[in-house]
């Protein structure tokens, strides 16, 4: 009875902001509005107009085709950044350790608003200071509109927000780095392992289940992905829809912008649609990877 009562709260509140809120959108996702605002049971339909509709379905495929772009540039750039500065800051004579760690984890406690703000200004071709920075280095002929061309922006937007957030799997792998038994490392040296050597086959075994969380993780914030966008780019994640991802795709759909009208069915299908995709990555990770992982620690 008293673990039943200590629960109840936090149940009762997760209940009725995070469980409730889900399955009625999803049950929203089975309604299609009519020219009266009445709402009528559609079935499959919106998920059918979704994904074949040209209207709906290209909006769709090219959010979330940009969508795995920015996945990929962070598990890839992100996580690796992360990986190599955790193993910088694991060194045993490193002095200034602790002012190392604040200042690369500072960017990660910013509002991303002002993050977007600033960079805006710093990349802004007229009055921006990067141009003449590249200058000082003699890149400045490497410099462009970035985040104005769409062969760039999603690029652009995606380093910025590695620049943010690169904190966050430092301090994980960092964390995990630190549990590694000092007796294990010496003995690894002591029977002639190099530093390379010592990583490969002794620390990068040991975090393993470490990177897997941090890799799940990343999937899951970047797919759920929108304050940035929306903060550099607007609604409409421009130039013609070159940054948009689901997170943006979702809000035009639901609430609607300029000449778009919302659609709370629609919007609805749209994020019983990420949620899925969301699901399946999970679920993926866990019976995939993760028991993998437990195997190969065990």
């Amino acid at each position: 009875m008293h673990i039943a009562v200590f629960l109840a709260p936090a149940l009762v509140i997760y209940t009725f902001f995070s469980i409730y809120p889900l399955i009625d959108t999803i049950r929203l996702s089975f309604y299609a509005g009519d020219e009266t605002g009445v709402s009528q049971f559609n079935g499959l339909g919106n998920f059918h107009t979704l994904l074949t509709d040209p209207v709906w379905s290209s909006q769709f495929w090219n959010a979330l085709r940009n969508n795995l772009i920015f996945f990929g540039i962070h598990m890839v750039v992100q996580n690796g950044i992360g990986l190599g500065l955790a193993m910088l800051l694991s060194l045993p004579r490193l002095t200034g350790g602790s002012i190392y760690r604040t200042l690369l984890f500072l960017p990660t406690m910013l509002s991303v608003v002002i993050i977007g703000f600033i960079w805006q200004l710093m990349l802004n071709p007229l009055w921006g200071i990067a141009e003449k920075v590249l200058s000082t280095v003699g890149l400045g002929s490497f410099f462009g509109p970035w985040l104005g061309q769409e062969s760039t922006a999603l690029l652009t937007i995606s380093l910025i927000s590695v620049w943010q957030f690169v904190g966050i799997p430092m301090m994980l792998i960092y964390a995990a780095l630190l549990n590694i038994p000092e007796d294990l490392l010496d003995a690894a040296t002591v029977d002639g392992a190099g530093p390379f050597s010592v990583f490969w086959f002794v620390r990068l075994p040991l975090i393993l289940p470490t990177l897997g969380v941090v890799s799940i993780l990343t999937f899951v914030a970047n797919f759920n992905a929108f304050d940035l966008i929306y903060a550099v780019k607007g609604a409409l994640a421009g130039p013609n829809f070159s940054t948009d991802i689901l997170g943006t795709f979702f809000y035009r759909t639901f609430f609607g912008y300029q000449l778009q009208m919302g659609s709370p069915t629609m919007g609805a299908t749209v994020a019983t649609a990420m949620l899925i995709i969301i699901l399946t990555g999970v679920l993926i990770y866990l019976f995939g990877v993760q028991r993998r992982l437990q195997r190969h620690t065990f």
